[in-house]
C-alpha cells in the first residue's frame, strides 16, 4: 500500500522548546555554543586520532567512532531546533520527519553499543593487561564496530518500517523539537500495539544488553582495582570510571525515561528536558570525559599545535 493511502499528513509541526519569546535569543546563543563545541570538540578528537600514530590503538579506534556518532546525533536535531527558535516556520515534511527519526534512532543506538565496546576494552586493559594485545586484535575491533553499525541499522530500519505503516489523520503537532519516535506514535490514529511491542522487546533488548555489558565491565574493573593495594591507582581508576559512569547514567537514565517509562497518551516538559540531555548535553560531555582529560590526547594536541604553528 502506498504511503499516500496510509497517511493524510504531508507535514508535521514541531512545537520546539517551551521557552518564552523574550528568552529566544538567550537559548539560541546557548544551544548554538553547545552545538559548535560538540562538533568542533569531536572533530578535533577524530583529527588527532587520525594524525597521531600513537593513538592508533583499540580504545581510540572506538573513541573516533563514538565522536562521529555524537556529531551525527547532535547534527540531526540541533540545527533544526535552532532554526525553529529564530523563525516562526516550525514545519517539517513527512519524509523529512521520518528520515530524522530513522537517523536519530540509528545513532542513538550506535552510541549505546560503542559505550559498551569501550567499557569492554577498558575491562580487558585493566583486568587482563598481559593478554590485552592478543584479545583486542585488529580483527576483533573491526568486527565489534561493524557489528554495532549493522545491528543499529537493522534496529532503526525496523522501527521506521513499522512507523510508515501507521496513519496520521488529523493531529500533526509534535510537542518536541525533533521527530521523536514516541511523539509520532502518540499522533497516530492507527493501532500502535505492534510498535509498542517492538520498543519494549527488541528495543529493550538492545537497551539492556549494552548497559549490562557496561555495568559488568566496570564492576569487574572496580573489584580488580580494590584488590591491588595502591592508593594512586585506586583514585586514578575511580576518577576515570566515575566520570564514565556519570555520562552512562545520564544517557541511559534519560533514554529510559522517554522510551520505556513515559506515557504514549500524553507528553510533558520532562520528556523534552530528557531529550535535550541525550541529544545536546551528552554528546557535549563525551569529548571532555573520554578524551580531553586523557594524557595521550593532550600530548597529541600539543604536538598538533606545535606542528601547525611551525607552518606559519
Amino acid at each position: 500500500m502506498k504511503r499516500e493511502n496510509q497517511s493524510s499528513v504531508s507535514e508535521f509541526l514541531l512545537l520546539g522548546l517551551p521557552i518564552r519569546p523574550e528568552q529566544r535569543n538567550v537559548f539560541f546563543i546557548l544551544f548554538l555554543a553547545m552545538y559548535l563545541t560538540t562538533v568542533l570538540g569531536n572533530l578535533l578528537i577524530i583529527l588527532l586520532i587520525r594524525l597521531n600514530s600513537h593513538l592508533h590503538t583499540p580504545m581510540y579506534f572506538f573513541l573516533s567512532h563514538l565522536a562521529f556518532s555524537d556529531i551525527s546525533l547532535s547534527s540531526i536535531t540541533v540545527p533544526k531546533m535552532l532554526m525553529n527558535i529564530q523563525s516562526q516556520q516550525h514545519s517539517i515534511s513527512y519524509n523529512g520527519c521520518i528520515s530524522q527519526m530513522y537517523f536519530f534512532v540509528f545513532f542513538g543506538c550506535l552510541d549505546n553499543f560503542l559505550l559498551a565496546v569501550m567499557a569492554y576494552d577498558r575491562y580487558v586493559a585493566i583486568c587482563h593487561p598481559l593478554h590485552y594485545i592478543t584479545v583486542m586484535r585488529e580483527e576483533l575491533c573491526i568486527c565489534l564496530v561493524a557489528g554495532s553499525w549493522f545491528f543499529c541499522c537493522v534496529h532503526a530500519l525496523l522501527h521506521t518500517l513499522l512507523l510508515i505503516q501507521l496513519s496520521f489523520c488529523v493531529k500533526n503537532t509534535i510537542p518536541n523539537f525533533f521527530c521523536d519516535l514516541t511523539a509520532l506514535l502518540k499522533l497516530s490514529c492507527s493501532d500502535i500495539s505492534l510498535n509498542k511491542l517492538a520498543i519494549f522487546t527488541e528495543g529493550g533488548l538492545l537497551f539492556i544488553l549494552p548497559l549490562s555489558g557496561i555495568l559488568g565491565s566496570y564492576i569487574r574493573i572496580g573489584s580488580t582495582v580494590l584488590r591491588v593495594p595502591s592508593t594512586k591507582r585506586f583514585f586514578k581508576s575511580f576518577s576515570t570510571c566515575g566520570s564514565h559512569l556519570f555520562v552512562v547514567s545520564l544517557y541511559y537514565g534519560t533514554l529510559a525515561g522517554v522510551y520505556f517509562f513515559s506515557s504514549f497518551q500524553s507528553s510533558s516538559d520532562k520528556d523534552i528536558v530528557a531529550s535535550v540531555i541525550y541529544t545536546v548535553v551528552t554528546p557535549l560531555l563525551n569529548p571532555f570525559i573520554y578524551s580531553l582529560r586523557n594524557k595521550d590526547i593532550k600530548q597529541a594536541l600539543e604536538i598538533f599545535v606545535t606542528r601547525a604553528s611551525s607552518f606559519k
